[in-house]
């Protein structure tokens, strides 16, 4: 049973697998049936195509025709829009461009677009007919536009009114109405004004406000002319106008200022007084023309040809180099001058300024067209620190050689003395300027040990002048009251001024230890002699017929006659005095009063002491009051009289 199980089974696959067979074949036949067929439509299709071919290269041909008909087409409308808008820019060109600026400037900018067009297009009929005819037609339109910017150039350059230049300035450098012929003469100063540095720093950080040269309205318009003018490279037209419009204008700004050109031939002749009043202008004149003209015309400039640096730099320095010379020659020609000591304070005003506008001058003349200016600019700065310099210098020689005969009959100050005195004074008030200075030509470390210096040099070569004038004098007495009055009137004038904080406490006490000494000598020289007639040395008389003994108490022993002269020659003496000194002049109040104090102290008692002890003797005579012609109060009311600086035809008191 198990083996028909087992046969049946087989059976069953065999069939199954016969199947199997079968369906393979049939699938085979029908592939290859199938490739038979497709084999078929390849070779139709291969024929199709074939038989398509010249058609389809027909279509492409058509396709292709029509595109470029189109790309013609379009190409023949751009060209057509170019005529067009050529024709257009042609017409307002020729119009010109007094009546529409703005559309004049776009049709140049058209004819550009215009000559670009057809230069990159080589392959068109006429192309260059058409550039060479936009290219003529730009000329003709650029000379046009040069002319209409010199026209409003020209029209919105005026010059400036001194008043609202004058509106420009601090507070405090504006002309005062009580002046109103003085443009400015804020600066210019002798030795006997005053200098602050106090106001110079408020000066150096006070605000200024340039004015304005043309409208900002304006501007723009200018701007887009000169942009067309430097795209067409015509820019040396361009500066050619500019420079020829603006830089009058300048000058002529400044003329109404009252900015003179003066040589240096002019300056020379020109009386010391005047010279300084033109100093003083100058000085107001550089702040003026550099933080408010200059200032101005650098923004004009930066404005007008923005986007062209190197142009603007050339503009501005052409613009300004005749004003910027004109200033500086002045300059030049007050510092190459004949130095003498009246001009050093004005040489350090005018450094002064310059130093001031240092930085204005970096800030404005920038560029390297700008270069040489700025250089004269600081190098007048310079020479104006070395001629002060030198100046110092001559100062210091000149006192202690000055050989003035101007004679001081009355022992006062000297003129020199107050001179100098004031000279030293106003270097104080330059402190600031003279540090400055020195850093010019030296370390700066040791400013105030060289201000010292300086100034401790001339106070010697002061004194060593006053002894030398001292020695004029045929009066001992007389020689020591004026160099008395000198000296103290120095230390009395440092001890009040900057000067005491470097010459030094020791300097102050140390002269006036001398003054004392010469007070000293005068009271000896002047009233030795005259206190030997109340010694009682040489009354004593070895004969008897003309001495008086007995009552005559401590006169016991004493020569009438001999105390008779003596009090004769006292008269005599102390109204020769009284006649002189009385001419003679302590000017200090104090002085004067100490020093009378000083006589008082030793004449009086001694005179009390010779009247009360042999008064007597001349009273018991005859004519006593010959003799015997003054009181103790009388000498002390005579002494009131001395050095009061009395003419001979004054009336005594």
């Amino acid at each position: 049973m198990g083996i028909a199980v087992v046969g049946n089974g087989m059976d069953s696959l065999s069939e199954r697998a016969s199947m199997m067979r079968e369906a393979l074949q049939k699938s085979q036949t029908i592939t290859d049936n199938v490739v038979s067929i497709l084999g078929s439509f390849d070779s139709r299709l291969s024929a199709l195509e074939t038989a398509m071919r010249p058609t389809q290269i027909r279509t492409n041909a058509i396709r292709k025709a029509h595109e470029n008909i189109d790309k013609t087409l379009k190409s023949a409308e751009v060209i057509l829009a170019q005529f067009d808008l050529s024709r257009q820019a042609e017409n307002k060109i020729l119009k010109g461009p007094h009546e529409d600026l703005e559309g004049y400037l776009g049709a140049i900018d058209q004819l550009r677009n215009t000559i670009r067009f057809f230069s990159s297009n080589k392959n068109f009929r006429n192309c260059d007919a058409m550039v060479n005819q936009a290219n003529t037609l730009l000329v003709k339109a650029i000379s046009k536009l040069e002319d209409e910017f010199k026209r409003r150039l020209t029209s919105y350059s005026k010059p400036i009114e001194p008043d609202r230049l004058f509106d420009g300035l601090p507070n405090a450098l504006r002309p005062s109405s009580e002046s109103p012929g003085n443009q400015g003469d804020t600066s210019g100063r002798g030795i006997s004004q005053n200098h602050s540095e106090h106001q110079n720093i408020e000066l150096e950080t006070a605000v200024y406000t340039p004015p304005t040269l043309i409208p900002p309205r304006i501007m723009p318009l200018l701007h887009d002319l000169a942009q067309q003018m430097v795209r067409a490279g015509n820019q040396q037209q361009l500066l050619r106008i500019y420079k020829e419009t603006r830089s009058s204008v300048l000058e002529e700004s400044l003329h109404k200022l009252g900015v003179e050109k003066l040589s240096k031939e002019d300056v020379q002749k020109m009386q010391w007084e005047v010279l300084e009043a033109k100093i003083g202008n100058w000085i107001h004149f550089m702040r003026i023309a550099v933080k408010l003209l200059f200032a101005g015309e650098r923004k004009v400039c930066d404005q007008m040809f923005e986007g062209f640096d190197s142009l603007s730099d050339q503009c501005f320095a052409e613009v300004t180099a005749s004003s910027v010379s004109v200033l500086l020659s002045f300059g030049e020609a007050i510092a190459r001058s004949k130095r003498s000591p009246e001009k050093l304070f004005v040489l350090l005003d005018m450094y002064e300024i310059m130093r001031e506008l240092h930085s204005e001058i970096e800030t404005i003349f920038k560029g390297k067209a700008c270069s040489e200016i700025m250089e004269s600019a600081f190098g007048l700065t310079k020479r104006l620190a070395q001629t002060a310099q030198e100046t110092f210098g001559d100062f210091e020689e000149a006192v202690e050689k000055d050989a003035t005969k101007t004679a001081v009959l009355d022992g006062t100050v000297h003129p020199l003395t107050s001179y100098v005195i004031n000279y030293v004074k106003f270097l104080f008030d330059y402190q600031s300027t003279l540090k400055q200075l020195f850093q010019e030509f030296e370390n700066a470390d040791g400013m105030g040990n060289q201000l010292a210096s300086v100034t401790t040099r001339i106070m010697q070569a002061l004194q060593t002048n006053l002894d030398g004038k001292s020695k004029q004098y045929k009066d001992p007495s007389l020689t020591h009251l004026f160099l008395m009055n000198n000296i103290h009137y120095m230390v009395r004038s440092v001890r009040r001024s900057e000067a005491k904080d470097l010459l030094g406490d020791d300097w102050v006490q140390r002269h006036r230890r001398i003054v004392q000494q010469h007070a000293n000598q005068y009271k000896r020289n002047a009233w030795q002699k005259i206190l030997q007639c109340l010694s009682i040395q040489g009354l004593t008389s070895s004969g008897g017929g003309s001495a008086i003994g007995g009552d005559g108490g401590n006169s016991s022993g004493v020569s009438r006659a001999l105390v008779k002269d003596r009090f004769k020659v006292f008269n005599m003496q102390f109204e020769d005095l009284h006649q002189r000194q009385s001419q003679w002049t302590v000017p200090d109040t104090e002085l004067r009063e100490s020093l009378r104090l000083a006589v008082a102290e030793v004449l009086l008692p001694a005179y009390r002491s010779f009247l009360k002890r042999f008064g007597p003797l001349v009273e018991n005579g005859k004519n006593p009051q010959k003799y015997v012609k003054y009181t103790a109060e009388d000498l002390d009311r005579m002494l009131g009289e001395f050095f009061e600086g009395k003419n001979l035809s004054e009336p005594r008191r």
